[in-house]
């Protein structure tokens, strides 16, 4: 914790003179923009060695360098969704996200789609209600990070207010993964999404500052102690203890808090975390979602490779989502 003292949150509105609220309101239009670039990317990169093993990073930098288009998967699909729910209804409306998911899955159902989201759209077109579709599916609720994966879009609608972050979060995670470690897994992504445009990046990231506040804002034991063995990991960086210790798989607690330290990690360079993300292995493309999604918030689009960001899909419909967010979390 020594070096809080010289932290410095970015506070919108505490700015004075109408250049200065012009650099802060750029500064903040560049993270929402790579935020969703960044997990966009991320997603894509990852998915070429999505149940693999381990690789090493040049192997990973070599892959995203030959790559001729960065073709994203259901991770950035259903994160678009969520965006595009949220600014249509200035807000979360439950029924209307679920079925921006269903309209956009039955347009575009080769994105790789897991199993469990499909059946709880045809049950919601069948006449079950948003809110118990998922519980119908899955006993008990889904506790993948498919909810987590998705939920940048409501970090950034309401990064102001954690408060708000974690309930829409888990609002959101409810249609399709409604088990509590669902839930919070993506409370705990959106929370650090939230964080990392709180943050300044002109001084260097304090991780202990970062854990220490994530703690205090995190329900679930089980996340508590990852994001405990997130702290005790960073200096080592061995990837083998990481993914032991962490997880590396579809499950929200093991791969949430692992996307977290890749960030924590490598928080000064977009690039290196998303191949130390990708390297990994296992469920890669939804890991370096994630973990880009925090980067790019972090950092700005600007950090972002300018070769990757030519080379993502869709890029412009995805950075109009992003100005949208912008344009409606900064309107008040």
């Amino acid at each position: 914790m020594s070096r809080a003292s010289s932290r410095c949150r970015f506070a919108p509105g505490d700015c004075c003179g109408d250049a200065l609220g012009s650099a802060m309101a750029n500064n903040l239009r560049a993270r929402f923009l790579g935020c969703l670039v960044g997990a966009a990317i991320g997603d894509a990169i990852g998915a070429r060695r999505e149940a693999q093993g381990m690789a090493p990073i040049e192997q990973i930098a070599t892959l995203a360098a030959d790559l001729q288009c960065l073709t994203y998967t259901d991770d950035t699909h259903m994160t678009i969704g969520v965006a595009e729910s949220l600014i249509a209804c200035r807000g979360f409306d439950g029924e209307h996200m679920a079925r921006r998911f269903m309209d956009n899955y039955e347009a575009e159902p080769w994105r790789g789609y897991g199993p469990g989201p499909p059946r709880v759209f045809r049950l919601i077109r069948a006449g079950e209600p948003w809110q118990s579709a998922a519980a119908r599916v899955y006993p008990g609720g889904s506790l993948g990070n498919g909810s987590a994966m998705r939920v940048a879009p409501v970090a950034l609608l309401y990064f102001r207010d954690l408060d708000a972050v974690a309930e829409n979060a888990r609002a959101t995670s409810s249609i399709t993964h409604c088990h509590q470690l669902g839930r919070d897994g993506a409370a705990l992504q959106a929370y650090a999404v939230a964080l990392a445009l709180q943050l300044s990046a002109v001084h260097r990231i304090d991780p202990d500052l970062v854990l220490h506040r994530l703690h205090s804002l995190t329900r679930h034991e089980v996340y508590k102690e990852k994001l405990a063995i997130i702290g005790d990991l960073i200096p080592e960086g061995e990837k083998r203890k990481v993914i032991a210790l962490l997880g590396n798989s579809i499950e929200a607690p093991r791969s949430v808090p692992t996307a977290l330290y890749c960030f924590l990690k490598h928080p000064d360079c977009y690039t290196d975390c998303i191949l130390y993300a990708t390297s990994l292995g296992g469920d890669t493309d939804t890991i370096a979602c994630m973990a880009g999604a925090i980067s790019g918030a972090y950092l700005g689009i600007e950090q972002i490779p300018s070769s990757w960001r030519a080379k993502l899909e869709n890029r412009d419909y995805i950075e109009n989502l992003a100005d949208r967010l912008w344009g409606l979390a900064t309107a008040a």
